[in-house]
């Protein structure tokens, strides 16, 4: 039977750590199972950004992140990047899905082209081929040919494509209500609501609007 509480979380050598650490306090603090890979990559941008080291040692890379989410709850379970005899490398093992981020054109790359370097890379691979989501953030800009082409042979192989673009309408007043709004559509794509921002509501100010009907908007 399929843990409906099950999530992988893959974190790649992207900038934005704070997609990662957002995402995951989330999921604990509303008792998800989380099955956690940071690629090596990942601890090298994770000391650039914060100046902080990523433990390479299980136990206190569990805390590391606890710590960092602020979050007590749920099960936290982080793997080596380089165990590829792990639970989440196997198709029996089951998920509700696994979310990527934030996820590095190198990573795009390799998943879209199925070559499963590391634990990451191979998860992804698991999910693709079992048909189980897979959410990838890409966290890149401008993106050149080539991602735009390892972007689309995910998209058609089933991924779900959730770039790291946020959104003003919800009325963000912090950096975390703009990472917020990506992590809540990444998260849609899993059939999880996350009530971290408000909704569209599907109404305009008045003002808007009367200047909408009398030819004033300018569009």
């Amino acid at each position: 039977m399929q843990d409906q509480k099950a999530i992988v979380l893959g974190v790649s050598g992207a900038s934005g750590m704070i997609y990662a650490v957002r995402s995951l306090k989330f999921l604990l603090n509303n008792n998800y199972n989380v099955d956690l890979v940071a690629s090596k990559a990942a601890m090298m941008v994770w000391q650039s950004e914060t100046n902080v080291a990523m433990p390479s040692n299980l136990r206190s890379q569990e805390q590391f992140w606890r710590d960092r989410s602020e979050a007590d709850g749920g099960r936290l379970i982080c793997h080596q990047w380089a165990d590829v005899g792990a639970t989440i490398a196997s198709g029996s093992f089951r998920t509700l899905g696994m979310l990527v981020i934030p996820c590095s054109m190198a990573t795009v790359a390799k998943i879209a082209h199925g070559l499963s370097s590391d634990l990451l890379e191979r998860a992804a691979d698991v999910h693709l081929k079992e048909g189980r989501r897979l959410v990838i953030v890409p966290r890149e800009t401008p993106l050149s040919l080539i991602h735009l082409r390892n972007l689309t042979t995910l998209a058609e192989a089933g991924a779900r494509i959730v770039p790291a673009i946020p959104a003003w309408y919800h009325n963000p007043q912090t950096i975390e209500d703009l990472v917020d709004f990506v992590i809540v559509r990444a998260l849609d794509q899993l059939d999880i609501d996350a009530d971290l921002i408000q909704r569209w509501q599907g109404k305009m100010p008045s003002g808007i609007v009367s200047g909408i009907a009398l030819g004033e908007s300018g569009l």
